[in-house]
């Protein structure tokens, strides 16, 4: 066994768990479950190979949190409802059978919804229509609609979905539950000014507009109790806006990140284009403001495919763990190969070709 890229290969910790490593598997979209977002027949296969390739933690594709406004796109699998949730189970056995952890990505969509099968409309923050065109691998097209703006009690119905589903994810057995708090979906649109124009607490400073994120922490770990992980992703960047940057700068990252340590959450998660970049001029970058500010483990995301840039960014302390996205689709045995310093594959964009799920991939490699 090649010790060539030993930080990758360190046991660690998050909240009460020990990871096997520091490699993590992002959470990437799928849209792969059945209609009533059930774990579809291609799912169990495809979670259980990251395990079996090496990787120390698994976080799932975004999992709707409720049956009213959460749902982003057709054939995304939720845990809103104990049917859903117990479908994973065979998942989460897989995983566990091999040494590996998995937390459940919870996400509420907002107005980036492209498909809900409970409703006709979304809401965000405000009656603004989110930048850009759905996303086509996703079965998209067209421009978005413009939300209605949220009431308090539909706030109020999205924090008791964000718990709800918590206890479900820990109920079937997961690991721990990662709060989808970033990519342009509903908590960023409360933290992005130009999506989130209220006058109430949910609106105006960044303290407002963090509001609802203290909220969501705050309920989730009532719901689950002290012991059960739970983390945060943050990002600037957004699936329909790639250039933004937080208008507050640094002293948004500070106010995120501390506001997490406060609310006991066990860890962020970080993703950005390329995790070496600095978030702001003349600043680290975002996973190193995130330790600074908040002293909780971080995942770092973004631009990460070979062994040598993981390894300098946990050696640098930059991050305490790194999450690989598109070069896993490619290598579901990523930390295997490196182990072995074996050839690992490049990745293709004909992966995700038409439709980024998983009968496109299964058909990209048996062509391939």
């Amino acid at each position: 066994m090649s010790t060539k890229y030993s930080f990758l290969f360190e046991t660690s910790v998050i909240g009460n768990l020990e990871i096997p490593n520091r490699l993590v598997v992002a959470p990437m979209t799928r849209v792969s479950a059945e209609k009533d977002g059930t774990v579809g027949p291609l799912m169990k296969d495809y979670y259980k190979a990251f395990a079996a390739g090496g990787f120390g933690l698994i976080i799932t594709e975004g999992l709707y949190t409720d049956q009213l406004y959460s749902q982003a796109y057709l054939d995304q699998p939720g845990i809103a409802t104990q049917e859903q949730a117990l479908s994973w189970e065979p998942v989460i056995k897989e995983v566990h059978d091999r040494n590996s952890v998995i937390f459940a990505q919870l996400m509420h969509a907002g107005a980036l919804s492209q498909f809900n099968r409970f409703v006709g409309i979304t809401k965000g923050p405000s009656a603004v229509q989110p930048l850009g065109e759905q996303m086509p691998f996703y079965h998209g097209s067209g421009p978005y609609q413009v939300p209605k703006a949220m009431t308090q009690q539909d706030i109020d119905a999205v924090i008791k979905g964000f718990s709800e589903a918590a206890v479900l994810a820990k109920n079937a057995g997961f690991d721990g539950v990662e709060i989808h708090g970033a990519n342009g979906y509903l908590l960023d649109q409360f933290l992005t000014g130009y999506t989130n124009k209220r006058d109430d607490l949910y609106g105006g400073s960044i303290e407002g507009r963090l509001c609802i994120y203290r909220e969501v922490a705050n309920a989730v770990r009532a719901a689950v109790g002290d012991e059960f992980v739970i983390g945060f992703r943050f990002s600037q960047k957004k699936v329909n806006d790639i250039e933004h940057v937080w208008e507050d700068g640094e002293d948004a990252a500070k106010q995120a990140f501390s506001l997490m340590r406060d609310c006991a959450v066990d860890y962020i998660h970080t993703a950005e284009p390329n995790i070496n970049d600095a978030a702001f001029s003349g600043s680290a970058p975002l996973s190193e403001l995130a330790k600074k500010y908040s002293g909780l483990p971080v995942i770092a995301n973004g631009g990460v495919s070979a062994p040598e840039t993981a390894n300098v960014t946990l050696k640098n302390e930059q991050a305490d763990f790194v999450a690989l996205g598109k070069i896993a689709l490619a290598n579901q045995d990523w930390p295997a190969v490196v182990k072995a310093e074996g050839i690992l594959n490049t990745f293709d964009f004909s992966m995700l070709s038409p439709i980024a799920n998983l009968s496109s991939a299964k058909n990209y490699f048996s062509l391939n």
